[in-house]
């Protein structure tokens, strides 16, 4: 049996469909991840964004992250389901190693200490950006 490593994907669907579809297209990527021995750790529904460049004639894409521990042997099984998935304009499956979680902890601790300007609400930005 093989051992279950940590994977970010990151998948952006149709922004054009109708909510429930999308949805329906959010639940059918999870039942992919989960149908080829994923277990979900997190979900991020980040929602509709504008892309920096049309994918298929879209410009207008819905933005999910979803972090899961999976086996390698599942990916390929995971890549093709999105790949004949009309509904997904783009994914990317990452597998997060070691270093990279631990630079991902130290990046959480300083923003958290610094800040960072999503953590402010727009009228502190507003008077920030006024003084400055």
């Amino acid at each position: 049996m093989e051992t279950k490593k940590r994977y970010e994907c990151t998948v952006i669907i149709n922004g054009g469909l109708e909510d429930d579809k999308i949805a329906a297209a959010m639940e059918e990527v999870k039942k992919v991840i989960a149908g080829n021995g994923g277990d979900i750790e997190s979900v991020l529904e980040i929602g509709r964004r504008k892309m920096a460049y049309a994918i298929d004639k879209q410009t207008i894409g819905s933005y999910a992250h979803i972090e899961f521990m999976g086996v390698p042997g599942g990916l390929a099984a995971i890549e093709k389901a999105f790949r004949y998935n009309d509904d997904i304009l783009r994914f990317l499956i990452v597998h997060l190693s070691k270093p990279l979680l631990e630079m991902r902890r130290r990046v959480e601790k300083y923003s958290v200490v610094i800040g960072s300007p999503e953590d402010k609400s727009d009228d502190e930005q507003q008077e920030e950006a006024a003084k400055g």
